[in-house]
């Protein structure tokens, strides 16, 4: 049985909020099972493990990471001291470019990867709506967001308690902390690093409903994420860089000061809100008029 047949429902019948639930468990399960997916996460969970293994190799050496210098990122220097530093450092050093690219990727695919496999049509066929087919396949790009970085987390928070010690830890504020509180920060960064997210994803849907080939919308959606990361380095740009979806990205590290800041955190969740609403609002009108042949 294909996917539309098993959910669909008899015409003229009002989908039931149930039949709902069951179109959106079908796209979370067969987005999950694609082997691009799989991989994705695969690569996002060895990303950490590689940090550990070099700091790890680094200290055996006689030579503290970053050195007294404040060169690297902030949190590097602590992961010998306490391995949760290691998952503040992998979000860091994935945030930049691997997650947005992983849910570039999913959600460029998200409508036309199914258009070019010939399954827009059949999917439509049952009485969804294309309003409600279009918020089913974001709240599953919006779910990958969330799984991919509590991947990055968790496989940081396995590999930073296997090589390093784990206890109290100092904030960037020179206070220090539990380490009961540092995990509760821990997870509350990367639920704010996973709504970082939400601007690309809706970028990424976006493109996917203005072509049928899912290759060209991934590819598209990964290149406008380039193409903004380099813009948000240019000095001459300084005056349109805060609006870049980028561009607060790192301000989760606020999080741990005592007390947070919390101004760039407020502007960057305004910003992924605007950038939902815009290019989400693009990607419902230009769906609910595209002409669907595949």
């Amino acid at each position: 049985m294909s996917r539309a047949e098993a959910i669909a429902v008899p015409a003229g019948r009002r989908p039931s909020p149930l039949w709902t639930f069951g179109l959106l468990r079908s796209e979370l399960v067969t987005t999950l099972r694609r082997w691009r997916t799989l991989a994705l996460l695969g690569v996002l969970a060895a990303v950490p493990v590689l940090v550990g293994i070099a700091v790890k190799i680094e200290t055996r050496g006689g030579s503290a990471v970053g050195g007294g210098g404040g060169e690297g990122p902030a949190f590097i220097t602590q992961i010998t001291n306490n391995g949760l530093f290691l998952v503040f450092t992998a979000l860091a050093a994935t945030l930049p470019f691997f997650l947005p690219m992983a849910v570039g990727v999913v959600a460029g695919d998200a409508i036309a990867g199914e258009a070019g496999a010939g399954t827009l049509r059949y999917l439509l066929v049952a009485p969804a709506g294309r309003t409600r087919l279009l918020l089913t396949k974001y709240t599953t790009v919006m779910a990958f967001c969330v799984l991919a970085t509590l991947v990055v987390a968790g496989s940081a928070l396995a590999v930073g308690a296997l090589l390093f010690p784990l206890g109290d830890l100092m904030t960037i504020s020179g206070t220090r902390i539990s380490f009961t509180e540092g995990l509760g920060r821990a997870l509350l960064i990367a639920l704010i690093v996973a709504a970082s997210l939400v601007g690309v994803a809706a970028l990424g849907l976006f493109v996917s409903t203005l072509t049928n080939s899912g290759i060209a919308a991934m590819a598209t959606t990964v290149g406008l994420l380039i193409t903004v990361q380099i813009l948000d380095q240019i000095p001459q740009l300084h005056a349109f860089q805060p609006y870049f979806f980028s561009h607060y990205w790192l301000s989760f590290a606020d999080l741990m000061r005592d007390p947070v800041y919390w101004d760039d955190l407020v502007k960057n969740l305004g910003l992924q809100a605007l950038y939902a609403a815009v290019f989400g609002s693009a990607a419902w009108a230009r769906f609910t008029a595209k002409d669907i042949s595949a």
